[in-house]
């Protein structure tokens, strides 16, 4: 970053090439950590094969049957214009600063002519050499030479980290135009068959029979790959050109140390670079290290100690002077080369001699495995407005690298960085980042194809503090589940569904350290919508029962409802009927709850709860394989036989209840036929009543002209004999009172003749018993006091019933009368009382004798 050499005027500088003020400071991003209040939810639908996926960071994704009418036609190629956008997207970000000239490619151009005219007969190249020799370099160029070899031009993928499976989508995308839809594997091998491109395929990682299913699914594809020594070299008749990349002789070694410090070395230098060459046997990256070691040690013997606002001392040469001008041994003090063993392994003395921000990055880049975080990152991370400019001086010095559109930890530095300290506060480091990335891919302006891009640093921070999750305190989060709470939606969205899976396995593990049941249960529930997407219907199933399982024991009703819908698709298209977690209600549910809360069942997607006869033999198979429950518990119930159990239970009780009532009824219409009987003559309401127009409560009322008494009590039985029970045989026959004044009574004297006296007036309606006893006699019984209704129980119907108004009642004194002839009729037999009770009357007439 020489000051001399003026850049853009974007970049600080004035187009006249003086130097501008410095740039304003930006505003601080790490305070805004957590002050951003919450937003809705971002929810994203996308199809997947025959599948119509929602995305919801909530509750879960939801899978149905994609509606035909929301079925996207084939995707169309890109425009070149298109094509040309996607192209510079996977290349590596520019870094911030002067712009810097392009290097020649030194002493590599016999390989480069070689691998275009393989490329243009339309064979595949792997192009093999260890790290650092400058196989990325080369491609960059070969690339530009093969622009035109093909009619879908040239496609730049990336292999680090990447299956087979994933540079298909990979190389659909960069050439097919289909947002939001991820074609399934046969659609997605028929649109690959057409594409005729030259791929440019950086850092593969397999090889044999994976690398043959790359190239028989692409035969109009001319790949050219870059490989380490160590991948596994392809299938003998996969028909792979193999080209070697050695490293440099030593006069190229040193040219390019020469152009690195811009001017020609002295005696000592040109010897300390022989032995440099020697022992890193003409790897160019140790010689574009040593160009940066050089100019440190230039600037050292310069003296100078100002410092722009990018970090480079203003007394360096500058950049137009004679590329032969030898140093001035006398312009500076003397500084010691680095010796051979810094110069082999220079990270320590570079980074030791950058700026502070640059120097943290690097503690970034260690704690996360080699990653180095996106340039925007970098003044959150940092906590330097400027940090971004530290990725330009990591890059002069030859300590990072491009990796497809991001930048890595150059060969070697890793380990050189962790021997001199800069990984003893990695945990924290990364605990930073964690921090950073979740409150970042959870912000609603952040795209998914955004986070997509960073999923390589995000899932490096997950990887190093999964292992260290504790539970968190009460009021907190656990940061890593956060993390793969947000990032894993994004990755879904954003089509980068094997990060998505990572992610996913990796909020598995961490949920379950910090205890988080209901996030745990979340990404077994996305896990299986996932196998369902790639038709893994057994790992589908036991992934979604998890989540029933757990989700069922919090009582989360709606996350049960999505599990149950996605369930049933994987019993739908798997034809077995649904599990225990489907038909049985969970711990802790409440199923009719849950059912007002589903929404509308996907247009043919969820199967008939419940299968036909001819799955019930699969049924109980699959039942079999599981664990069962024990017979008594009623939790997790379900099935087809507790479905025919209860069924079966309530028809017995049915059936129970029918024979019951039949039986009631026909006991009550056959056991009486008489309808006068005085059970059936009850009313529904036994309390005495007065009619209307008349002063009585039914009892007949004798005429004023009537020379006859009315009659004491007395006529009823007195004396309880010698058993001392009234209305027994052994009671005597009462006499009449001498005192009476008549000696014909109002009633029939005998069966056979005598005079018979009926009332003038019958009663105005009908004689009802009283609902309690009436007054007691005039004057009780005195031959037995004690003899009140001992042993008798009481009744409860009374001894006569209401009649109808046009008949006549009569009251009977025969001895040898029956004792209720008739609802109306009244005794005054000895033998047969009227009432089996001393203070009951039978009727209102018993007062007229």
């Amino acid at each position: 970053m020489d000051p001399n050499t003026r850049g853009p005027e974007e970049y600080g500088h004035d187009a006249d090439g003086q130097s501008s003020r410095p740039r304003p400071p930006r505003d601080p991003l790490t305070p805004d950590f957590g002050q951003h209040s919450p937003a809705l939810a971002r929810t994203v639908q996308l199809v997947s094969g025959d599948y119509l996926l929602t995305v919801n960071p909530v509750d879960g994704s939801e899978i149905e049957i994609c509606p035909q009418a929301e079925r996207p036609g084939r995707p169309e190629k890109l425009s070149p214009a298109e094509r040309a956008e996607v192209d510079r997207a996977a290349k590596p970000p520019v870094p911030p600063g002067p712009t810097r000239p392009a290097e020649p490619l030194l002493a590599r151009q016999d390989e480069r002519e070689q691998l275009v005219r393989m490329l243009a007969r339309g064979r595949s190249v792997r192009l093999v050499g260890a790290r650092g020799t400058g196989r990325t370099s080369l491609l960059d160029l070969v690339a530009e030479d093969c622009v035109d070899l093909a009619p879908d031009g040239v496609v730049r993928l990336t292999g680090f980290h990447r299956a087979p499976a994933d540079l298909l989508y990979d190389l659909f995308y960069s050439v097919y135009g289909a947002p939001l839809y991820r074609p399934e594997r046969d659609e997605l091998l028929s649109c690959v068959r057409e594409i005729g491109a030259v791929v440019v395929l950086d850092d593969i990682e397999f090889g044999g029979a994976a690398l043959e299913e790359l190239l028989d699914a692409t035969p109009e594809c001319a790949f050219l790959l870059s490989a380490t020594p160590e991948v596994p070299a392809p299938s003998a008749d996969s028909g792979i050109e193999e080209v070697a990349l050695e490293g440099l002789d030593r006069a190229a070694s040193v040219e390019l140390l020469e152009r690195g410090i811009g001017r020609v070395l002295t005696e000592d230098e040109a010897n300390w670079a022989g032995d440099l060459w020697f022992e890193s046997e003409g790897l160019p990256l140790r010689f574009v290290q040593a160009g940066a070691l050089l100019r440190q040690r230039d600037r050292l013997r310069a003296g100078a100690d100002a410092v722009d606002e990018y970090g480079v001392f203003e007394d360096a040469p500058p950049s137009d002077a004679p590329f032969d001008a030898p140093v001035d041994p006398e312009g500076g003090e003397e500084a010691p080369l680095p010796s051979l063993g810094e110069a082999a392994g220079p990270a320590q003395l570079l980074a030791s001699r950058l700026s502070t921000s640059a120097r943290t990055t690097l503690r970034f880049a260690v704690a996360l495995g080699g990653e180095v975080p996106h340039q925007a990152h970098l003044p959150a991370l940092v906590g330097d407005t400027h940090a971004d400019a530290a990725l330009g001086e990591l890059a002069d010095c030859g300590l990072v690298s491009p990796v497809g559109s991001r930048y890595r930890l150059a060969a070697g530095v890793q380990v050189q960085l962790e021997a001199a300290g800069y990984a003893d506060d990695a945990q924290d480091d990364a605990r930073t980042a964690v921090q950073h990335y979740a409150w970042w891919a959870g912000h609603p302006s952040v795209t998914p194809e955004r986070v997509s891009a960073e999923a390589d640093a995000v899932l490096a921070a997950l990887g190093v503090l999964v292992p260290a999750t504790t539970p968190p305190a009460e009021g907190e989060e656990s940061p890593t589940v956060q993390l793969a709470r947000t990032a894993a939606p994004a990755f879904a969205a954003g089509l980068h569904w094997n990060a998505w899976e990572r992610a996913l396995r990796a909020g598995v593990e961490a949920a379950r350290l910090a205890g988080d049941v209901s996030e745990q249960a979340y990404f077994h529930h996305e896990l299986g919508v996932l196998a369902l997407c790639g038709d893994q219907l057994d790992r589908a199933r036991t992934e979604l029962e998890t989540s029933i399982g757990l989700r069922g024991a919090l009582a989360d009703k709606r996350g049960t409802v999505a599990g149950r819908r996605a369930l049933a698709l994987v019993s739908d298209r798997s034809g077995t009927a649904p599990g225990l977690a489907a038909f049985g209600a969970t711990a802790g549910e409440e199923v009719p709850d849950a059912r007002y809360e589903e929404s509308q069942s996907p247009p043919g997607g969820v199967p008939t709860p419940f299968p036909s006869v001819g799955d019930t033999g699969t049924l109980v198979t699959h039942r079999a394989s599981a664990p069962s429950a024990p017979m008594s518990s009623h939790k997790g119930r379900g099935g087809i036989r507790n479905f025919a159990r209860r069924n079966l239970v309530a028809a017995g009780a049915g059936a129970l209840l029918v024979a019951v009532l039949g039986t009631v009824v026909t006991l009550g219409a056959t056991s009486d036929n008489d309808p006068n009987a005085p059970a059936n003559q009850v009313g529904v309401n036994p309390s005495a009543s007065q009619g209307p127009g008349d002063d009585s409560l039914g009892a007949d009322k004798v005429e004023s002209d009537d020379k006859g008494d009315t009659g004491t009590a007395t006529s009823r039985p007195t004396d309880p004999g010698p058993d001392g029970t009234l209305g027994t045989a052994d009671d005597p026959t009462p006499t009449d009172d001498p005192t009476d004044p008549s000696d014909d009574p109002t009633g029939t004297q005998g069966s056979s003749g005598g005079s018979t006296h009926s009332p003038t007036k019958p009663p105005s309606s009908p004689t009802k018993p009283p609902s309690s006893p009436t007054r007691p006699p005039s004057h009780t019984p005195t031959d037995d006091p004690t003899t009140e209704d001992p042993t008798e129980e009481p009744t409860e119907e009374p001894t006569e019933t209401p009649t109808s108004p046009t008949e006549t009642p009569t009251s009977s004194t025969s001895a040898s009368g029956p004792a209720s002839s008739s609802p109306a009729e009244t005794t005054n037999s000895a033998s047969a009382p009227a009432s089996t009770r001393v203070d009951t009357p039978s009727t209102g007439a018993d007062a007229l004798i």
